[in-house]
Order: structure tokens, then C-alpha cells, then sequence
């Protein structure tokens, strides 16, 4: 009997082709199937032996699945079926609505502590690797920390995008402002709002008949998102999209200003070196 990790992952746009990439890379798991919402026979997955499932079908399959790997969008799947998943199977998700975090963990802890599961939320790479920067920057360093996207794309963003009525596809850019990245160097970042840290540019493919300022003002308006920032659209065809648009790149800075300093060790998990609670880290850092 094989000893390695049996992986389920639910949905399968990018983030689920990615995780069904990085499973075939590591000796020590397997994945069993793809679970979408969409009709199996129309995902085409990157691996001739994976195997697709409709989502309704999942139950059936749990004696074979040991982890579910989460790959449904932040702004309205990820709200529900995490806490729903969770209560049945554990669960390693990339949920990234900062402003949501406490309140999402809060419903999957609860649904995960009674059904005796475990679930990993928030994994990626903000939150995730640069959480983790800005606890250990703040242990030993103190002072103030300040964290900066891009330039690149947010996947999330994006889909939150796809889900208004009348877009057909849209890819999102978090623009860092380099005035804001030096204010911060300097010593001079407390002052700085939200708007003054980042810009968002979306680039967008209207569906046929769609009201191009109705997309528009959905778009900037939309809580936790894009109403708090300097928010620019774009309207293009498909072809634009896809010729110019199709990579992923990203990238970031996480800057710490304190009063001291310390060498770190691997295997202390950061939050235990931290003098903010739990709920904080998750609220503030995460």
C-alpha cells in the first residue's frame, strides 16, 4: 500500500492546474481526481491520468482522498465551501480576502473542530509567504512593517472581476507606488493609506451586449477589492487579452524598520515568537 498523501483538488482554473502541477512533483503525494462545478467532460486537464469529477460526486470518493486542496476563487467559493469542506475532509486552502480572514477562519474552525478535521486557510503567496515575513520582520525588529505588491497580476482580483455580469474575462495588475516604496525606506511610511500604497489596473473583455460603465463602476466600487484604491479599466478584445495578458507574473516587498536585530532559527514557528495573540496575527499580519 502506498504511503503517500492522497490529494483532491476542487476546481480547476489556474490555481487548480497549478496544484495539480505541484502535486506531480513531489514523490510523497498522489492525486486522486479533480472535483469542478462544471460538467467533467469539458475540463481537459494537463495530466492524461487525472480524473475528473463532478463536485456533487465528492462524498462518494472520501475514503480515497486524505486532503482536499481548495482552488475555487476567495469572493464567493471559497465563503462557502470551505466551511462546507471542512466539516467532511481536511483542507488546505489559498483564501485571500485580508479584510475577511478573521471571520473566514472563524467559520471553517468551527465547522473543522466538530468534525474532528484539519484546515490550512490562507496558504500562498499573500497571505502566506509574505505573512510570514511580516511576523518574523515584527518579532525582531518591532517597529513598523509595510508590505508591497506586484508589479503583477492578482489571480484573485481577477476572478472577482469575471464574476460581474457582462465580463467574459478580465486579468488584474497591482501596481506598487515607488514613492510610497521610498517613503517607507526612509522611515516615513506610518501616514500611508491604502490608496497612497498600491494602484490597480484591470483589463477587461466586455460579453456581447454589456454595458461597458456599468462593468466599470461594479468594478471600482466593489468592497475589499477595489473601492479603496486608485482603480483604472481597460476594455479589450480577446485576442489582446490573451496576446498580452496571459502570464502571471508578481512580485512584492515586505519592508520592517525597528530598533534591533536577531538571527532566526527554522524551527520555531513564527507565531510563537510573536507577542500578538493568534487572533491578531491572523486579523493584522495574515
Amino acid at each position: 500500500m502506498s504511503d503517500a498523501i492522497r490529494i483532491g483538488i476542487v476546481g480547476y482554473g489556474n490555481l487548480g492546474r497549478g496544484a495539480e502541477a505541484a502535486v506531480s512533483r513531489n514523490e510523497d503525494m498522489e492525486l486522486v481526481a479533480v472535483f469542478t462545478r462544471r460538467p467533467p467532460a469539458s475540463v481537459r486537464p494537463a495530466r492524461a491520468e487525472t480524473r475528473v469529477f463532478a463536485l456533487a460526486e465528492i462524498d462518494a470518493h472520501a475514503q480515497e482522498i486524505d486532503v482536499l486542496v481548495l482552488c475555487g476563487g476567495s469572493k464567493e467559493d471559497l465563503p462557502r465551501q470551505g466551511p462546507e469542506l471542512a466539516g467532511r475532509f481536511n483542507c488546505v486552502d489559498s483564501f485571500d480576502t485580508h479584510a475577511r480572514i478573521p471571520e473566514y477562519f472563524a467559520a471553517v474552525d468551527e465547522r473543522a473542530r466538530a468534525a474532528g478535521t484539519t484546515a490550512v486557510i490562507s496558504t500562498g503567496w499573500d497571505p502566506g509567504l509574505f505573512s510570514i515575513g511580516r511576523v518574523y520582520s515584527e518579532a525582531f525588529l518591532g517597529g513598523e512593517t509595510h508590505t508591497f505588491w506586484g508589479r503583477g497580476v492578482s489571480q484573485g482580483h481577477s476572478d472577482a472581476i469575471r464574476r460581474i455580469p457582462g465580463v467574459a474575462d478580465a486579468v488584474q495588475y497591482t501596481q506598487p507606488s515607488a514613492a510610497a516604496i521610498e517613503a517607507a525606506r526612509n522611515g516615513d511610511g506610518a501616514g500611508l493609506t491604502t490608496r497612497d500604497r498600491h494602484r490597480r489596473e484591470c483589463y477587461v473583455v466586455l460579453e456581447d451586449g454589456a454595458d461597458p460603465e456599468a462593468v466599470r463602476e461594479a468594478i471600482v466600487t466593489m468592497p475589499h477589492y477595489f473601492d479603496e484604491y486608485e482603480t483604472t479599466v481597460h476594455f479589450v478584445g480577446a485576442e489582446e487579452l490573451e496576446r498580452d495578458h496571459a502570464g502571471m507574473p508578481h512580485g512584492g516587498v515586505v519592508l520592517a524598520a525597528g530598533e534591533h536585530g536577531a538571527k532566526t532559527v527554522f524551527d520555531v514557528p513564527p507565531g510563537l515568537l510573536s507577542p500578538r495573540s493568534p487572533e491578531e496575527l491572523r486579523a493584522e499580519l495574515l
